[in-house]
């Protein structure tokens, strides 16, 4: 769909009243140029924070968050209540937002156990309640936008038994962009994009191909949870979105307003 952007955020990129109000200021103004947006957000931190606030001790492999009982019930509560507040910012910009469970616009699968490579070693890990998208609800998401809503979702899943599962925000934005075929899916994340030297902001790169990304996966310098992220990304192209776009959520400048220039150099570009 031509007209419809995904935008994934989370804790890292945009925390607080201010960054939200900022994004919401964006988006509302991306909405009177003509875009239908659906936002996606995490909570990472948060649910970090909170976790270590109950004496929970937070668990990662390949930046994916392994999710027993206790984590996923914190994870649900702090995930509604960022949703909560990121509708608010919304609504207070003008934006006919809605929050929404992963659940309510997609289907889900609990992820079996399978083999990581972390620190150079082959590690088999279960991630417990974690889950993939299987497929989109489209007919919800064109039926919200279609009326002028901007659905925000967060990422927690629900098989077929009805049980409940942690989604990697990411991969939860990957899903919906790549079952809606949406112009553009944008990560907004800490940084500028993809950058060789992450000390080196000159090291942007504007634009790769999935091939160069898998060739700096290999060398190292995409690692830790920036993997995560492309494996998102080249979920999305590999279903049919055209090209995804990494930004920084932290620039006072812009964060999204330009997306829909042609021509602007804003972030990274990843394409097939």
């Amino acid at each position: 769909m031509d007209d419809v952007f995904v935008l994934k955020f989370g804790g890292n990129a945009i925390k607080g009243k201010e960054d939200l109000d900022r994004l919401s200021k964006e988006v509302a103004g991306l909405i009177k140029q003509g875009a239908k947006i659906i936002m996606v957000h995490g909570g990472g931190p948060e649910i970090n924070a909170e976790m270590e606030r109950l004496g929970l001790e937070p668990k990662k492999v390949a930046g994916v968050r392994i999710t027993d009982d206790r984590t996923l019930e914190v994870a649900e509560k702090v995930l509604r209540q960022i949703n909560a507040d990121v509708v608010e910012a919304m609504r207070d910009n003008g934006i006919t937002a809605v929050g929404l469970p992963g659940y309510h616009v997609a289907a889900f699968r609990r992820r079996e156990p399978y083999t990581v490579v972390e620190n150079g070693k082959e590690v088999t890990v279960d991630l417990m309640n974690v889950g993939d998208v299987t497929e989109a609800n489209i007919e919800v998401l064109e039926d919200l936008l279609s009326n002028g809503v901007t659905p925000v979702v967060y990422p927690i899943g629900e098989d077929s038994e009805g049980r409940h599962l942690n989604i990697n925000a990411d991969t939860m934005a990957a899903g919906i962009a790549a079952g809606i075929r949406c112009r553009e899916m944008i990560q907004i994340t800490d940084v500028p994009g993809i950058l060789l030297d992450i000390d080196d902001p000159d090291s942007l790169q504007s634009e790769l191909t999935l091939a160069e990304v898998d060739r700096l996966i290999a060398e190292g310098t995409i690692s830790g949870g920036m993997v995560p992220k492309v494996e998102a990304c080249r979920k999305a192209l590999k279903a049919g979105v055209s090209k995804v776009r990494m930004v920084n959520g932290k620039d006072k400048r812009t964060i999204v307003s330009d997306v829909m220039q042609e021509g602007v150099r804003h972030g990274t570009v990843i394409t097939e």
